[in-house]
């Protein structure tokens, strides 16, 4: 005996409110993690945001409750929501338009180390079951015009339930948002819903045209003697400055850079919580502000430093620059076969450093160039595989978590193992200033490490990066910050590093970027703002014949005078 067809709206009732209950675990283990069940009223909250999300879910699905198209839909929002459910409450992340570019430019060996046996048991227990059961249901359709009729009652109907219910608990609802933020991004599927039109509709809201030029007057500074320079701008990959032993950390974490005599600014501040927002971010002229707000696309640091006749090279050991190296050469090292640091198609850091030097010689440019300037992009820190991001030999601190499922460890582990990664990193940077080093009779050579965003590590039970900039815990922002020069460097730019290590605590941001690597390179260009050189207060006026035209001047000093 087969069960008699199905209004398209019973489909709809029903799955909505699957989705709105069980589809949001996270959302009730927010609200009581907050404390806001702690009461009737909280109860009556609760109750109130699942009608909420169970009317605006079946709005839009009246709109799609069409033959060909209703049961699809609503089989892509079951796995949606419960994939959004997994990743909320394996790593207490959120799902907003951030979140989701994230996930959209997330390549496989981040995606594999993602992996674990409960995301199928997710996926099958909150989509797969009621998919099953709804490709089981026969549906009763009306006429084309009468179906439309009943599709646009039941979407004001959805839409006319939520907002009764958002004015029965209007005032505890504000206050919960208000002052958890994050709760706003924990409702699914609207969460994802949102922030998937938001990505879709970006490349609409920018203006028409061409790349907006920047920098294209840029000129460098020539050097009447001395030795070519060569800065290695590397940038790190999850990078928490408090975990930083030159930073204060309790645990000696970077030793080798500490007998390098580096500076350190430990008061340094990402423009993003993301490899996907801050990198083209932190090289742009704009500021975290203006960046977020711009509508064209503008050239960057990169193409700045190109324009001024330096040879440019951006190595890659990461998911792609983002758009950042577009215009300059580059090429990734992450799928290199070297047995000693490539393993399951991902590399250690240290693979950056193989072949510079051919590298160097093979640029176009390079031969006619004034300088070299190369970009080297690391895993660095990338989670949740921590442990991957380290070799047996800076595994100094354990035992380590070696689990994608970060929960299943303890708070100790999980920081070994991230800590060690640090410690790799340290070796890497350090070996960096040891490859400068040895040319110093070819390169005024010089380093800045600067990392793209922190990372959470189980504080308030948050973990990973990529939370909205506006609630982001301090950890996802605060970053390190690390410059190392050669004599030569020192000499050539004014810069001097004992006075950096002095104002270790000044604050700086990813703001600062841009217009710091200018100066130490005394390219001079309209596109300089020399309150935002992050050397600025350690500049002294360069050697005797080293700045352009005999002045002795470099670029920061020249331009504020002016």
């Amino acid at each position: 005996m087969t069960s008699p067809a199905r209004h398209p709206l019973a489909v709809i009732a029903a799955a909505s409110a699957w989705m709105a209950t069980a589809g949001n675990l996270p959302l009730w283990e927010g609200l009581r993690r907050f404390g806001l069940l702690d009461s009737a009223a909280g109860w009556a909250l609760a109750a109130a945001l699942a009608v909420v999300l169970a009317g605006c879910t079946a709005a839009l699905l009246s709109l799609l409750a069409w033959r060909r198209t209703l049961k699809a839909a609503v089989a892509v929002l079951l796995f949606v929501t419960a994939a959004a459910a997994y990743f909320m409450l394996a790593y207490h992340v959120v799902v907003d338009p951030g979140m989701l570019v994230n996930v959209v430019e997330t390549d496989w060996h981040e995606a594999a180390d993602l992996w674990s046996l409960r995301l199928p048991l997710c996926l099958a227990l909150l989509a797969g079951l009621p998919a099953w059961g709804l490709s089981k249901v026969a549906v009763r359709w009306r006429p084309p015009a009468r179906q439309l009729l009943h599709n646009l009652l039941a979407a004001a109907a959805g839409l006319a339930l939520a907002a009764v219910a958002i004015l029965a608990v209007f005032q505890p609802l504000a206050s919960a948002m208000r002052n958890h933020k994050e709760l706003r991004y924990m409702m699914s599927p609207l969460n994802s819903v949102y922030a998937a039109g938001v990505v879709a509709a970006r490349p609409f809201a920018r203006e028409a045209g061409p790349l907006a030029p920047v920098g294209r007057d840029a000129v460098l500074g020539g050097a009447a003697g001395g030795r070519t320079p060569l800065l290695v701008l590397v940038v790190g990959e999850t990078g928490r400055s408090g975990n930083l032993g030159l930073n204060g950390y309790a645990r000696d974490t970077t030793p080798e850079l500490a007998a390098q005599g580096v500076a350190s600014f430990t008061n340094a501040w990402a423009c993003g919580t993301s490899t996907a927002t801050a990198l083209p971010c932190m090289f742009s002229a704009l500021g975290r502000e203006a960046f977020n707000a711009q509508k064209q696309p503008q050239e960057n640091l990169l193409d700045v430093l190109q324009h001024a006749g330096l040879a440019v090279l951006w190595l890659d050991n990461q998911a792609g620059c983002k758009g950042v190296c577009d215009r300059v050469p580059h090429a990734s090292v992450a799928a290199s076969s070297d047995p000693r640091l490539c393993r399951d198609g991902e590399c250690l850091d240290g693979i950056l450093l193989e072949g510079l030097d051919a590298r160097i010689d093979a640029l176009p440019a390079v031969r006619r160039a004034r300088g070299v300037v190369l970009v080297l992009h690391q895993m660095g820190s990338h989670g949740p595989a921590y442990w991957r991001r380290s070799p047996p030999a800076s595994k100094r601190f354990g035992p380590e978590c070696r689990s994608a499922n970060l929960q299943d460890c303890s708070r100790e582990q999980l920081v070994d193992a991230y800590d060690n990664s640090i410690a790799y990193t340290d070796h890497v940077l350090a070996s960096t200033i040891g490859w400068l080093r040895e040319r110093e009779d070819r390169w005024d050579g010089a380093m800045v490490y600067v990392a793209d965003h922190g990372e959470s590590l189980g504080e308030n039970n948050l973990y990973l990066h990529g939370l909205p900039y506006a609630i982001a815990p301090d950890v996802q922002k605060r970053v390190p910050w690390i410059t190392w020069l050669s004599p030569g460097f020192e000499r050539r730019s004014g810069v001097e590093l004992a006075c950096l290590r002095g104002r270790r605590d000044t604050r700086v941001t990813h703001d600062h970027l841009f217009h710091s690597v200018l100066a130490l390179l005394d390219v001079r260009t309209a596109a300089f703002a020399p309150g935002l050189d992050a050397y600025a207060d350690c500049t002294r006026p360069a050697a005797e014949g080293v700045a352009s035209g005999g002045t002795g001047a470099p670029v920061a000093q020249l331009l504020t005078r002016r």
